[in-house]
């Protein structure tokens, strides 16, 4: 299913825009004119062996760390690209759309997220973006709320 036929499925409201390649969360929130903090950057990481998607603005970074204790897991790793790929077969490497759901993954989702009613994300290529309510990208991903990114 593709990430347009699944929000389509849910009924959500978003706005889906072309925009010249962009390979960044920061670069996106440029060429989208919104500020960095409601662009949605997803990283992937391993939590005790199991990938996670987290989403996070895009002026944050992931803190490890604090991830790992909130969890209580014993090791959280970022994940390489080449498992990327294999979860992620549809989008272009660094362009993912970050509701793990869609593919079979559980979000977590930054508390700093919250501050914003609306949230920009790559769709799966480097040239569109979706952006939506902050409710509605909830009802999409299902994240777990927790706190874990770091203002960069």
């Amino acid at each position: 299913m593709t990430l347009q036929d699944y929000l389509d499925e849910l009924g959500v409201a978003y706005r889906m825009s072309k925009h010249p390649t962009t390979y960044t969360a920061q670069d996106l929130a440029a060429r989208e004119h919104v500020p960095g903090q409601q662009v949605i950057k997803p990283v992937v990481v391993l939590i005790d062996g199991r990938p996670y998607l987290c989403a996070l603005p895009a002026s944050h970074r992931i803190d490890l760390q604090k991830l790992r204790e909130q969890l209580n897991a014993s090791e959280v790793a970022l994940a390489d690209e080449s498992k990327l790929q294999t979860i992620f077969p549809d989008c272009e490497l660094g362009a993912e759309p970050p509701i793990g759901k869609l593919y079979g993954l559980p979000t977590l989702m930054d508390l700093s997220l919250i501050r914003d009613d609306q949230v920009t994300f790559q769709a799966g290529d480097h040239t569109t973006a979706i952006t939506m309510s902050l409710r509605d990208y909830q009802k999409a991903a299902e994240p777990e709320i927790a706190s874990f990114g770091r203002h960069a």
